[in-house]
């Protein structure tokens, strides 16, 4: 599964990236995820998200133990950060990344967000309806918590 979403801003870059580029932050603005915590170990920063929908009355949940594995920032100013998945002890996963590019647009941004999984849970149909209107809970939370705000 692969699903991409886009959001303009009226910040700068600057404004956003602190919100996109540590897990941490995501709680704030981000309603798929029901947990969060560090969970360091082997020497990386990684973080501990379990990902939570309803459906009705039921609800699906996933643990993933997500790294940042890639940090950049372009001639244009575009930041590009990539969160994958990558468990302890190793072990055979389905795949997670998690690709969030902030790019200057005027004197506001865009943010994108790539999710690619590898796996089946999410991808059921109605799944699949639940994560998109939760990504765009998220956006409008993204833009709350820029200007401010919590969910």
């Amino acid at each position: 599964m692969r699903t991409s979403s886009s959001l303009d801003l009226d910040v700068p870059v600057g404004s956003v990236v602190p919100l996109v580029d540590d897990l941490s932050a995501y709680a704030q603005w981000m309603p798929v995820i029901h947990g969060l915590g560090r969970d360091d170990a082997d020497g990386e920063t990684a973080w501990s998200v379990e990902l939570r929908a309803k459906v009705g009355p039921f609800a699906r949940s996933k643990r993933l133990r997500m790294v940042r594995t890639h940090h950049s920032t372009s001639a244009d100013g575009t930041v590009t950060v990539v969160f994958s998945r990558r468990e302890v002890p190793e072990r055979q996963h389905s795949s997670w990344t998690m690709t969030v590019c902030v790019s200057p647009r005027g004197p506001g941004c865009t943010v994108t967000m790539d999710l690619q999984y590898g796996g089946s849970l999410w991808t059921a149909g109605v799944l699949d309806r639940v994560l998109a209107s939760n990504i765009e809970a998220g956006k409008k939370g993204l833009a709350a918590a820029v200007n401010g705000s919590t969910r």
